[in-house]
């Protein structure tokens, strides 16, 4: 805001030669009053508490100015000469002060190192039984799939029993009857030829002497006329008993075997002499 204010023409005059010395009295007064403003508030923030903070962030720099109008001052007999005001000191900045950190408690840096050890040791537990746990159904699971094994090899086994049991009945059954055809073929032969006359070998004289006993087993042939050929005497029989075995053999008559008719040849017929001393 600007203000014209009208004066005197002696008014006037006297400004005109005391302009200089105004100008120059109140550039110092401008500069003295900044200074003691900048003192009065570094001090009101002292007081209140204020300490330098860290620097923040880079900020645009601002230049803010305050124009101070002062009133025209009375008008003196002589010029006054003005002494230099003295600079003002430097204001104090407080140096930051860091805060302190607080002291570690013992006790409660024990009472973490503890409870960190408890929950270690809880988790190695919680491992171990799901561990122990894994190992147990694992074992389950063998000992089932072992006795699974053990009643299919049972089954197995009683299955295989059981085949055996009927097999070995339908040999023995089969047996027997090949036992039942081969007696009944036995009486269908002795049927067909039956010996007509057989006559007992002579004790050998010798034998009596020295109380021999023993058996001897002929075997022959009987041709279709029902006469014994070609007998011998089989492994076993007592040299003194090989010669009227064979002479009672050559003695005996048979009657032919007819097959289809027609009466055959009948190999390998064997008879056994039994010498016992009464």
């Amino acid at each position: 805001m600007t203000a014209m204010i009208m004066h005197s023409p002696q008014q006037t005059l006297d400004d005109f030669s005391l302009q200089p010395l105004r100008r120059h009295w109140r550039s110092h007064a401008l500069a003295a009053t900044l200074a003691v403003a900048l003192h009065a508030g570094v001090l009101a923030l002292l007081v209140a508490g204020w300490s330098v903070e860290p620097p923040a962030a880079e900020q645009p720099a601002v230049l803010r100015t305050q124009l101070v109008m002062l009133p025209p001052p009375a008008p003196e007999p002589a010029p006054a000469v003005v002494e230099p005001t003295p600079a003002p000191p430097e204001p104090v900045v407080a140096a930051p002060v860091e805060s302190a950190k607080p002291a570690v408690d013992p006790r409660l840096q024990a009472q973490k190192l503890e409870q960190a050890a408890l929950a270690r040791k809880r988790l190695e537990d919680k491992k171990r039984e799901q561990l122990a746990e894994q190992q147990r159904q694992q074992h389950e699971r063998q000992e089932n799939e072992k006795r699974n094994r053990e009643a299919e090899q049972q089954r197995l086994a009683q299955q295989q029993a059981q085949q055996q049991q009927a097999q070995r009945a339908e040999q023995a059954r089969l047996a027997a009857a090949r036992a039942r055809q081969q007696a009944a073929q036995a009486a269908a032969d002795s049927r067909q030829y039956l010996p007509l006359s057989k006559e007992a070998p002579d004790y050998p004289q010798r034998a009596l002497d020295k109380n021999i006993e023993g058996d001897c087993t002929v075997e022959y042939s009987v041709n279709p006329q029902g006469k014994v050929e070609n007998p011998k005497v089989l492994d076993g029989c007592h040299p003194l008993f090989i010669r009227p075995s064979l002479a009672a053999a050559n003695t005996f008559r048979y009657q032919p075997r007819i097959v289809d008719g027609q009466a055959v040849s009948v190999p390998a017929v064997r008879n056994t002499f039994h010498y016992r001393i009464k």
